[in-house]
């Protein structure tokens, strides 16, 4: 499993900087008072500790006797002053740098949301659902520590060992020149090290994702696990990944903590190397024992700070290789987009669908044409059945026709508007689909049925769940209408789910409805009261059905007949019977009697 990672590492080469962190910047415009008040109280925090130095070099220069007695009250109290004005910025710095962390991760986190809804069916075949959640949680959780206390640390040290550096100068060149021999050493690793838990952060960050998108698929299909008796190997897979992660997670700590022990020995051995040349120059008369501790103190902050920069730097290389990830996702450009100048649909629809000549492969497929050169047209207030064995392109149709994906070649038009020149919302809101496996999201079955039009209300959801003769047994559970669901509807029955959604497509109301085979999961009575509530609903309104109980369709106005990709015959149930052998022979497996 880690191979598979490294070698996705190479693929996409070294990052050997911050960049990826530079594309959140944008998110920061929003808050730039916010931003203003924090390098204020930073830079004031800043200039109190830096001024506690001088203070102690006045007092040890000028000693601890009586006749100094008032003047080293006045420098403690004005220490004193300096120490409350310290806190104040601490804490003013800390909470608005810390919101501003907080706002800008809640900021990306919506924002990547709304990326993603817009992304295609195409990219969710290859892409794993899993690894997708994980870089909109995980990842934007790790962003959120760099932007909030990891920045907040970094900001302080920065401005700390600036002013410290200057500090050193003025206090003593001679002895800010040989510190200024230390710094490669400490940069150095610095820079080399860097750049290898950059590498290591990013693998750790895949790795998790990876573990998590194994952990979602397995346990939201506990049931089947169960049933194959898979909980041992499904438990094994499971510690296998984690083990992964954690390897990964272990080399890099492991990596900054080499950097850690670098930057600390460097630095603080640089501080004793200086110690003892400055105490050469006190005992030599060239310096005051009070102007070396100023200098001393100075080169501790520095060395501080180094040290300090050297751990957050290892946090920001983590959320760099978590922002590359993000950007990655927010990188991605949806298959499917309105254009920009769309043609208005008209209102209100009346349901015209025509397919011209319409090829289409899916895009991990393109060996396989599913539809080939397909022409049909569906008239408003027909209801057009769509038969054929499995794979002749059924569903297909239903998914082009929602513009989830555009056909290689030829046209489909809605109400005589080409799907690509019009706005996709407007486009798709003509449409209502009951799918064959409707979804049912974890809210009451009110907030369920409403999905359809949330602006609706309660009597229209009412009537909706009527006609779809659902309102019987909504009404029998616990809390009615406000019944919570469970997560993908668990708590209904496969027929209480599909007629859920079926009253979902009915409040949305639209001049075409798409059904496939949406009585499915009903029983014999269900179905036949769904068949009458569909009698209904279709009058006004083109219908387009999947159907794979030809019973189901037979008073339907045309019926398509559809193998391999290609329309072979089209007409009614008794015509197809006399002259399709396709269709006559799909009839004789389900009908029994003088109708077969």
């Amino acid at each position: 499993m880690s191979n598979v990672y490294e070698q996705e590492a190479k693929r996409r080469g070294k990052s050997n900087n911050l960049r990826p962190l530079r594309g959140l910047l944008p998110f920061l415009g929003s808050y730039k008072p916010q931003v203003f008040i924090a390098l204020l109280a930073l830079l004031t925090a800043s200039a109190a500790t830096l001024i506690i130095p001088i203070a102690v070099r006045r007092v040890l220069d000028h000693g601890f006797t009586g006749e100094n007695a008032g003047l080293v009250d006045q420098y403690f109290a004005v220490m004193l002053a300096v120490v409350c004005l310290l806190a104040v910025g601490s804490a003013v710095r800390f909470y608005y740098v810390t919101w501003i962390g907080e706002r800008v991760v809640a900021d990306v986190r919506d924002a990547l949301f709304r990326h993603l809804t817009l992304l295609t069916p195409s990219f969710y075949e290859v892409q794993k659902t899993g690894e997708v959640i994980s870089r909109l949680t995980a990842d934007t959780t790790q962003i959120k520590s760099a932007f909030s206390s990891t920045a907040s640390i970094a900001l302080r040290n920065i401005v700390m060992l600036a002013g410290a550096l200057a500090m050193m100068i003025y206090t003593s060149p001679r002895l800010s020149g040989l510190a200024a021999l230390a710094i490669p050493l400490i940069v150095l690793p610095l820079v080399l090290y860097g750049r290898k838990v950059r590498s290591l952060s990013r693998l750790a960050q895949d790795t998790l994702a990876d573990s998590a998108a194994f952990a979602q698929e397995r346990l939201s299909a506990i049931s089947t696990v169960q049933s194959n008796t898979q909980e041992a190997s499904t438990n094994q897979s499971f510690a296998a990944a984690t083990r992964t992660a954690f390897d990964a997670a272990a080399k890099r700590t492991f990596a900054r903590g080499v950097l850690t022990f670098l930057i600390i020995q460097v630095a603080l051995g640089a501080i004793v190397g200086l110690l003892w040349f400055g105490a050469r120059d006190v005992m030599a008369g060239r310096l005051s024992g009070g102007t070396l501790s100023q200098f001393v103190l100075y080169a501790v902050f520095a060395a501080s700070s180094l040290g300090q920069l050297s751990e957050v730097y290892g946090e920001i290389q983590l959320a760099a290789g978590a922002a590359e990830r993000i950007s990655e996702l927010l990188r991605e450009e949806p298959g499917i987009t309105s254009p920009a100048k769309p043609v208005e649909m008209p209102k209100p629809g009346k349901g015209l669908v025509s397919f011209r000549n319409v090829t289409f492969h899916y895009p991990t497929r393109p060996e396989a044409n599913i539809l080939d050169d397909l022409s049909f047209e569906a008239r408003p207030g027909e209801v057009v059945a769509i038969v054929g064995p499995s794979g002749a392109g059924k569903t297909t149709i239903f998914a082009l026709l929602q513009r989830f994906y555009d056909p290689q070649k030829g046209t489909i038009s809605i109400d005589g508007v080409a799907l690509p020149t019009a706005d996709l919302t407007q486009m798709r809101n003509t449409i209502a689909t009951v799918p064959q496996d409707p979804v049912i999201f974890s809210g009451s079955v009110a907030e369920n049925i409403r999905f359809g039009r949330p602006g609706a209300d309660m009597a229209e959801v009412e009537a909706a769940a009527v006609a779809a003769r659902a309102d019987g047994f909504i009404r029998a559970l616990p809390q009615g209408y406000d019944t919570p669901l469970g997560e993908r509807g668990v708590t209904l029955s496969g027929g209480q789910r599909q007629r859920v959604a079926i009253a979902r497509a009915i409040l949305r109301n639209a001049p075409i409805l798409l059904l496939d085979e949406a009585t499915s999961a009903l029983d014999a009575e269900s179905e036949q009261l769904i068949q009458q509530a569909l009698e209904t609903i279709t009058q006004h309104r083109t219908t387009l059905v999947i159907a794979h109980r030809l019973a189901t369709v037979r008073n339907a106005n045309r019926i398509l007949v559809l193998d391999q990709g290609k329309l072979v015959a089209q007409g009614t149930h008794g015509a197809l019977i006399e002259s399709n052998e396709l269709y006559a022979r799909l009839a004789k497996l389900q009908f029994t009697g003088p109708s077969a």
